[in-house]
């Protein structure tokens, strides 16, 4: 009895050092037995991604998880971002959140990803497969129609306007679009859409593309940016071009510094705000639980809300602004 032990022992020392080895693997940089979740977003350009970031980090300190967030610098840098969700593969976290600048290109990573069995949940933009386990995101369609809606009132449902999009690639970019155009056509018949260009989300090249839009229709009412950058360009061809107040009422989405800034001066009508932090809470909750194997909801809808001057310091409306 005595000869067999010591080949028993070893086999079970090497067993214990393979789940050992199998752990460590899982939770790569984590050095403890925390869960690792990496998030990649679209991007660092605005101030939107800064409270994702910010919900969460709050969500990964209060569920005891260690969380990187990485981005690249702007949102027209796709391949740098398909780059660090394959290095975040590479590392094999418990659990991966990710934010889709193109729906198609990131295909493959999720391939990879689901072959080396690390779950991932998306926030803000989803890729075009069905491996994610979910998204948490703005029903950007439904945000899109309710600055039709603010639109159409200010215009008193009449009117030439233009629409500055960030991307025709990207879902919120395309919803945001679609959901204002949709609304527009079924329910404003005397507001007509007379031209639709794209920014990537840059500031300077929005206000490039908004004075080309003025200077092309000198009938034009209404602007409407989609995203961040997309409104201020809007804005800044406003001042750049000396237009008198009240001659272009101007629509946008997001809510950083700038906006607020524009809304409160009276430059911007309104604009949709978004809930950033709630969006990084949510993906960071969904990545805990899609680690765990727990079950999730496909789609969690962070919500969307309208505000102006006349709402702008509402405390509900303070929590969902990004500056």
């Amino acid at each position: 009895m005595r000869r067999h032990s010591r080949p028993f022992a070893v086999v079970a020392i090497i067993a214990a050092l393979a789940l050992i080895m199998t752990g460590c693997q899982r939770g790569a940089g984590g050095g403890d037995d925390k869960l690792t979740v990496a998030l990649i977003s679209k991007g660092f350009q605005h101030q939107f991604w800064q409270a994702v970031k910010a919900g969460a980090e709050e969500r990964a300190k209060e569920l005891g998880v260690e969380m990187t967030f990485d981005g690249p610098a702007s949102e027209t840098e796709v391949d740098a971002q398909l780059q660090m969700f394959q290095t975040a593969i590479d590392r094999h976290p418990d659990a991966i959140g990710f934010a889709a600048l193109d729906p198609e290109a990131c295909i493959p990573q999720m391939e990879a990803a689901k072959t080396a069995d690390i779950p991932v949940v998306e926030f803000d933009a989803g890729c075009d497969s069905d491996i994610p386990v979910n998204i948490s995101k703005t029903d950007s369609k439904v945000a899109g129609a309710t600055a039709a809606e603010h639109m159409a009132k200010e215009l008193k449902g009449k009117g030439e306007v233009g629409i500055v999009g960030h991307s025709q690639v990207n879902s919120t970019g395309v919803e945001r679009r679609d959901g204002f155009v949709e609304k527009i056509k079924s329910d404003y018949p005397g507001i007509k859409i007379v031209d639709i260009q794209y920014g990537d989300g840059d500031h300077l090249k929005s206000a490039d593309i908004a004075k080309a839009m003025i200077a092309g229709h000198p009938q034009l009412k209404g602007l409407y940016g989609t995203n961040e950058g997309s409104a201020i360009g809007i804005v800044n061809a406003v001042k750049e071009l000396n237009l008198a107040d009240g001659k272009l009422t101007v629509v946008g989405f997001d809510s950083g510094k700038a906006q607020i800034d524009a809304i409160k001066s009276g430059a911007m009508t309104g604009a949709m705000t978004q809930d950033p932090r709630g969006i990084g809470r949510s993906v960071l909750e969904s990545a805990v639980k899609a680690a765990k194997g727990e079950q999730l909801k496909k789609t969690i809808d962070t919500g969307s809300y309208w505000y102006d001057k006349s709402n702008i310091d509402d405390p509900k409306i303070k929590k969902m602004l990004y500056s």
